[in-house]
């Protein structure tokens, strides 16, 4: 029987010519070593929540869904290890009966963690960078079938190269993540007058732990989080509100009005005024993990690109430009985003302040122009790609845009010489 593999977004389709649903670390091992053996590809799958082909693979493919957990747990060090198939809201949940928590997380708690870090998932926080950052430990499957341990201290080359590394290193079994006590948060979400916004960028930027907003295209207002740790007791949105805000309003509302500009375009830009004249705020606080993820579930597809910080103001100028010169309406908003330099070899953000701007169109909308016209922009900048999100750069461009990539393929011609681990995705953008 064939099976059909979909991600998230149904950008990519893939037929694996194999499913294997390891649930130990020596099944795992005996599976990629089976590869090997018969000179077949094998893909590790997350939550499919890629916008790229990372996970798709016409050979055999690793469902990990079974393969999720503790494997050990140091709270002296608050350090926990955890196998590569769990998802990262079953991880926060765990973390904080634990009394622990991750420093930072991205909007969505979907992913497998092993994907997540895979990728270069982020946050936003000018002084913490993206999830990568907090591995401090990892193990790879090897052809051979062998584990490889990296860390800061064990062959580190290969630990700087494996934090983000598409799958192109080997299957990871586990990660050892480093933690944080668990904390509170004080949400701050305000429609506030876009230009007020930019102008105040730097500031807002240094004097929040996490900021972040999103920029409308057709409208005057942008909706502004501004997150802080606090030692305050949890005061969370009641039920009520939280359906009314996320549910009801983020959700249905929101999605009513993209399906309704994706039937009748010429009204997608007033509609889009009147989004922007509805925000309204919320203040709350609650624990960390709650506030950074929210429930997404109007589907759409994506493109981000890290820039650095200093070029901002320019993209953000030419991008609002843009909106009156495409025939297409757009009908998502574009997400900002912060980030701390980092030295993680394939991660956007390394050895620079980031900013980190991702532009969306909804499902079955025209986005082709669009994203043409903005990876023009941010390509201008300097501008380097999140790898789970939508571009089309290959080997030879991102060589230029990433200062240890060709380290990355040197290691990558150690650990797997006869490319076990590649697919489309990876040809396209390693070689």
């Amino acid at each position: 029987m064939v099976t059909q593999w979909q991600n998230w977004a149904r950008t990519v389709t893939a037929y694996p010519a194999r499913v294997l649903r390891p649930r130990s670390v020596e099944e795992l091992r005996e599976i990629v070593r089976s590869a090997a053996d018969a000179g077949t590809t094998v893909r590790a799958w997350g939550s499919g929540h890629s916008f790229t082909a990372t996970a798709a693979t016409a050979d055999w493919a690793l469902d990990l869904s079974e393969f999720r957990g503790f494997t050990d747990v140091d709270l002296p060090r608050r350090q926990v290890t955890v196998k590569s198939g769990t998802c990262l809201q079953e991880l926060n949940n765990s973390l904080h009966v634990l009394g622990l928590a991750l420093a930072n997380l991205g909007d969505i708690d979907t992913q497998t963690i092993a994907g997540a870090i895979s990728t270069g998932t982020h946050g936003t926080g000018a002084r913490l960078g993206g999830l990568a950052t907090q591995v401090v430990g990892l193990e790879l499957v090897q052809t051979s079938g062998e584990i490889l341990r990296c860390s800061a201290e064990v062959n580190r080359e290969t630990f700087d190269a494996a934090r983000v590394s598409l799958g192109a290193l080997g299957v990871i079994s586990t990660l050892t993540l480093q933690c944080v006590p668990r904390f509170v948060l004080a949400a701050d979400e305000r429609p506030e007058l876009l230009d007020t916004v930019l102008e105040s960028i730097e500031y807002e930027v240094e004097s929040n732990d996490h900021f972040e907003f999103f920029m409308f295209p057709y409208g005057r207002r942008a909706l502004v989080k501004r997150n802080n740790q606090t030692d305050a007791a949890t005061r969370p949105l009641s039920r009520a509100a939280e359906f009314i805000s996320y549910e009801l309003v983020e959700n249905r509302a929101f999605g009513a009005i993209c399906r309704l500009g994706r039937a009748l375009p010429a009204v997608a830009q007033p509609t889009g005024r009147v989004i922007d004249a509805v925000l309204s705020p919320r203040m709350y606080r609650d624990w960390s993990y709650r506030v950074f993820a929210t429930p997404r579930r109007v589907r759409m597809v994506e493109s981000e690109y890290a820039i650095p910080r200093a070029a901002l103001a320019g993209v953000l100028a030419e991008l609002r430009a843009l909106y009156s010169r495409l025939a297409e309406p757009v009908m998502f908003p574009v997400e900002v985003r912060f980030s701390a330099a980092d030295d993680v070899w394939l991660s956007p953000a390394y050895g620079r302040e980031t900013a980190y701007v991702a532009v969306h169109q909804f499902d079955g909308m025209p986005y082709e122009k669009y994203f043409h016209e903005f990876e023009a922009i941010v390509r201008g900048a300097d501008g380097r790609p999140h790898w789970g999100k939508m571009h089309s750069l290959g080997r030879e461009a991102l060589a230029d845009l990433y200062p240890r990539f060709r380290d990355f393929t040197r290691i990558r011609d150690v650990v797997d010489p006869d490319r076990i681990f590649r697919n489309v995705y990876t040809d396209q953008v390693l070689g």
